[in-house]
Formats: C-alpha cells, sequence, structure tokens
C-alpha cells in the first residue's frame, strides 16, 4: 500500500476527478462516486477483492442506516405540498408575523418547509404566494425572493430530515437528534442573516411581481386548507420523537432504564419516528383524495428520494475506501498541527458546492472525506454535519439548480441575481460557520 502523503495527494487528485466530471461534464454523481472509489482503492494499493467488498458494505450500510428515513421524509414533503399543508403553515406564520413583515413570514415559511422539502420544490410550491405578497405589500421581488431562498437554504443544507444532512450523519455515525438539536440553533441565526440582507440590500433592486393571482384569489384556489396544527405535527412529531430518544439515551439516563425509557428509545429511532411522521400526514388528506395519496403521491416521493438514495450509498462507498486508506495516520501527524479543526470540513464542503454546484453532493461527499479524519482531528460527528452543511450553502451561483429556480421564478435578472441572492448565501454559510465554530467551544 502506499504512503500516507500519496494517499492523500490521490485524494486531491479524486476531488478533482468529481468536480470535472460532475460540474463540467454533468455525469451522474452515483456513477462519479462509485467509479472514484474504485479508481482510488486501485491507486492506493488496496488488494482487489478488498476494494470491490468495502463498496459494497459501505454502499449498503449507509442506506441501512439512513435510507428508509430520507425516503419517508421524501414522502412527507410530497403530502404536505398535495394537502396544501405547506400553505396552511405559511398563512399561519403570516398571521403571527403580519403582512407588513411579509418577507420575514416567507423567511420563517421556507425555513419550515424546507425541513422535510428539497428547497427547490419548496421554493416552486410558496412562489404563488410569494409573488402575491410581494403585491400586496409593495416589497420589491429582490425582497421577496432572498427572503424566502434563504430560509429554505438554512434548513436544506443543516437540519434532518432533509436528505443531505442525514446521509452525512449516517456516514459519519453522529446522533441524529443532536444533528437536529444543534441544527435547528445553527440555523437560526443563518436565517436571520438571509432575511437581514435581504431586507437592507435586495430592496436598492426594484423588480414587479408577475401576478398570476392575488393572495385572496390564491387562498380562495385552495379551498378548505388543513389546519394549521394539523399541518405542523407531521413534521414536528418526527422531530420531537427523535430528540427525545437523543434525550433517552444520555448516560444519565433521564428516563430511567426501564420499559419506558425503551418505548421511547423505540419511537425516537429515526426509522420508527420518520414512519409515524408518515402515517400522521395521510390524516392530512382527504377523503375523496386517499387512493390517490397512497397510490400516487408515496410513488411520487419514492421516486424523487431515489437519486438522493443512490448518491448517498455511493458516498457511503467512497467513503469507506477512504476509511481503508492510510492517509488518516499521515493527516494526524501533519494537518493536526495547522489546528485546522472544524474549518476543514466546511473548507472542503465550501469549495466542492462552489465548483459542482449540488449542495447535497457536497454535503455528502464531503461527509465521505472527512470519514476517516474525525478520530485524528478531535472533531465531534454531529458538528462536524453541521460544518458541512454551513460550507454548501457557499456559494450558490449558475451551476445550481436552485440559483436558476430562484432567479427565474422571482423574474430577477441574471446580475441580479449574482449581487442579491449568490450573496447572500456566502453570508449565510459564513454565519451558519460561526455558530458551529462557537458550538465547538462548548462540545
Amino acid at each position: 500500500m502506499v504512503s500516507g502523503g500519496l494517499a492523500l495527494l490521490f485524494l486531491l487528485v479524486a476531488v478533482i476527478l468529481i468536480i470535472v466530471f460532475t460540474a463540467k461534464f454533468k455525469l451522474n454523481a452515483f456513477i462519479v462516486l462509485v467509479s472514484v472509489a474504485f479508481l482510488y482503492g486501485l491507486a492506493i494499493g488496496l488488494p482487489l477483492k478488498e476494494i470491490v467488498s468495502k463498496i459494497r458494505t459501505g454502499f449498503g450500510g449507509t442506506l441501512g442506516y439512513i435510507g428508509i428515513v430520507i425516503i419517508a421524509g421524501t414522502i412527507i414533503g410530497i403530502i404536505l405540498e398535495k394537502t396544501g399543508a405547506a400553505l396552511s403553515m405559511t398563512r399561519a406564520i403570516l398571521r403571527i408575523v403580519g403582512k407588513d413583515r411579509a418577507p420575514l413570514a416567507m423567511s420563517i415559511a421556507g425555513y419550515v418547509v424546507s425541513i422535510p422539502v428539497f428547497c427547490d420544490s419548496g421554493y416552486v410550491i410558496l412562489t404563488p404566494l410569494n409573488k402575491a405578497l410581494s403585491e400586496e405589500t409593495g416589497k420589491s421581488m429582490a425582497v421577496m425572493a432572498v427572503a424566502l431562498s434563504t430560509g429554505l437554504y438554512a434548513t436544506h443544507t443543516l437540519v434532518p430530515p432533509t436528505p443531505g444532512p442525514i446521509a452525512a450523519a449516517g456516514t459519519l455515525g453522529a446522533d441524529l437528534g443532536a444533528v437536529i438539536g444543534l441544527g435547528l440553533i445553527v440555523s437560526v441565526p443563518a436565517m436571520i442573516a438571509g432575511y437581514l440582507w435581504a431586507i437592507k440590500f435586495a430592496k436598492r433592486y426594484e423588480i414587479k411581481a408577475e401576478l398570476e393571482e392575488t393572495y385572496d384569489e390564491l387562498i380562495k384556489k385552495y379551498g378548505d386548507l388543513p389546519g394549521a396544527f394539523h399541518s405542523f405535527m407531521p413534521l414536528l412529531l418526527p422531530i420531537i420523537l427523535i430528540l427525545l430518544k437523543s434525550i433517552a439515551s444520555y448516560p444519565t439516563k433521564p428516563f430511567g432504564k426501564g420499559g419506558f425509557a425503551d418505548f421511547i428509545i423505540f419511537i425516537g429511532d429515526p426509522v420508527t419516528a420518520l414512519m409515524i411522521g408518515v402515517f400522521f400526514a395521510l390524516t392530512l388528506v382527504k377523503r375523496d383524495k386517499l387512493g390517490e395519496a397512497v397510490h400516487s403521491w408515496m410513488g411520487e416521493g419514492v421516486r424523487n428520494a431515489a437519486l438522493i438514495l443512490a448518491i448517498t450509498g455511493a458516498g457511503g462507498a467512497f467513503g469507506s475506501i477512504l476509511k481503508a486508506s492510510p492517509m488518516a495516520g499521515f493527516i494526524n501527524n501533519t494537518l493536526s498541527g495547522l489546528k485546522l479543526g472544524i474549518f476543514l470540513p466546511f473548507l472542503i464542503s465550501a469549495a466542492l458546492k462552489t465548483a459542482q454546484g449540488s449542495s447535497t453532493v457536497a454535503i455528502i461527499t464531503t461527509a465521505s472525506i472527512m470519514t476517516p479524519l474525525l478520530g485524528p482531528l478531535g472533531l465531534s460527528p454531529a458538528l462536524t454535519v453541521l460544518a458541512i452543511g454551513a460550507g454548501s450553502m457557499v456559494v450558490s451561483h449558475a451551476n445550481d439548480s436552485y440559483f436558476w429556480v430562484v432567479s427565474q421564478f422571482s423574474n430577477m435578472e441574471v446580475a441580479t441575481s449574482y449581487k442579491a441572492y449568490t450573496t447572500a448565501t456566502f453570508l449565510e454559510g459564513m454565519v451558519a460557520f460561526a455558530g458551529v465554530a462557537i458550538l465547538t467551544i462548548f462540545i
């Protein structure tokens, strides 16, 4: 087998290959990650049988931990979208905040909706309401777009059950309850930073909404929406159960060691909690739509999750090969002296995100790279997940599909999008990382 220094050099080459083939040649990330895993194993001199074995176990082990969770979370998101529950949650937030603070309402709504829903989909779902509020309140669409997009982005990259953070938690062996709890803490100031950027900076760009429906017409079109509390529960219930499970597992055993504690640990397991969330989400569906929900909507959720599952498993395969390389010891003797600490996963993730565009691919790839380095660098798995998530915000530009969703659905010219939106993602990522860095002092 090669030396640790050479293994690290080969890793750099592997990362460059991932960027080139996903960004320049637009190859599917699953194919690229698995292929690079094979090439890296060959380059460092792993026995041929061991390469295949580790790719298999890495792929299967990662999906075995979080595969069901990703699928269940995606199904919950689809049901929230189809039943109008996402709109109901937004209206509830709007009633509390007030129409005069419409950008803040949309930022908070995006923050909540993007926990189970991809930020691209969340933006499309909430755009009609965003435009209607822009027209009704006289706020520029640049302000409304940046407020909504950064709200969505905060939880998309930091709070499970969004697939990226879940995949990273599975790859790094982080406690999912800890990731959720700490992710909620870190993502709030990140969301606020995006909102403040929207109302203080983006307001200089006056963009009129191309209105399709007024606010009242939009609400009337949806008809009888689910209640706000009912709409929030399929999202909040699994999160609460997972957090309770993490508390029950503390060394101090706050719920004791008997049957009650075992029950909390059982229902708070991410698989159990998200499946409970799926069945609770079905209570939002009207009777005449229940058949369609069970057959069509759930099928759509599984299909939407398939690509993320493939990429997540491929990232696990790559990470398994990296664990077998001798670079961990080399890094322990070299990089540890540089005291990069939690900045290293942030930096790698930010570089990958900026270079190839996809936050999810950046998160999964960085988690794979960091897997063998947690021990040598003394990093917390949960905080490493969040540092990676913060890096995956920096920066969203033309190679990111979300950039085009935000700009096109908001009638923003590309140059304006760079000035108002791309700069906001940079600020948001830096604020999120600052939050992670502060947490490292206490955790």
